[in-house]
């Protein structure tokens, strides 16, 4: 009878953990899916392409991209462009805020200190003079130095440093950050992959300005 009691009271107690463990963990109210404005059958088959060619070819690839690209009619195509369009413009919105947040906060704490970095707002070079300019894609200071230089209108060679060689990550970019179609037709502004420039010009520097004078390609960030 003992032996019984014992057992049926370690029943319980671990009946009651499980119960606590459970109230304790809580439930997602968002799924994956909706956190990127799809449906639950989009997002099954973004998870079978990610399996395919297209997860070899561009591991990583956000969800949005990833069924643009493998989309079959030019309206998908169009949805899920839009979809992303909105879903970047929140992002910079977020890191943009962040940044002024951090900025508030550094003068806040240290008033008569420059944090490193702050003095890439914009270029030591006349508005006529054309510029390199190296970028990353989570980067809120090189967002707001490359809307300093387009309102400036200088000419651009904007390289993107963590593209991976990406053609459609170059131009979402382009779309994210308002590029304009027509300054890039004329080649006032190109859209380049880095492809190790910036290792070797940018001096760790991010953002990074270059301007080529002579043969030499001058760092003008300040």
């Amino acid at each position: 009878m003992l032996l019984s009691v014992i057992t049926t009271a370690q029943g319980v107690e671990e009946t009651n953990i499980s119960v606590s463990k459970s109230i304790s963990t809580p439930l997602a109210t968002t799924s994956p899916a909706q956190e990127w404005g799809l449906t639950s059958q989009e997002w099954t088959r973004y998870q079978q392409l990610k399996q395919g060619e297209r997860g070899i070819w561009s591991p990583g690839l956000d969800p949005l991209t990833t069924l643009g690209v493998e989309a079959v009619t030019d309206a998908e195509r169009r949805h899920y462009a839009d979809l992303l369009v909105a879903k970047e413009s929140q992002r910079v919105d977020k890191e943009l805020a962040f940044q002024r947040a951090y900025d508030a906060a550094w003068k806040r704490r240290f008033p008569v200190l420059t944090p490193v970095g702050a003095g890439n707002a914009s270029p030591a070079v006349p508005a006529d003079r054309r510029l390199a300019v190296f970028v990353r894609e989570t980067c809120a200071a090189c967002d707001s130095l490359v809307s300093t230089l387009l309102k400036a209108g200088n000419p651009l060679d904007i390289y993107l440093v963590d593209s991976g060689g990406d053609d459609m990550r170059l131009r979402r970019w382009g779309v994210t950050h308002h590029i304009d179609i027509a300054r890039v037709k004329r080649r006032d502004i190109t859209l380049n992959h880095d492809a190790g420039r910036w290792e070797h010009y940018g001096r760790g520097k991010m953002p990074a300005i270059l301007e080529k004078q002579g043969g030499t390609w001058l760092d003008v960030t300040r």
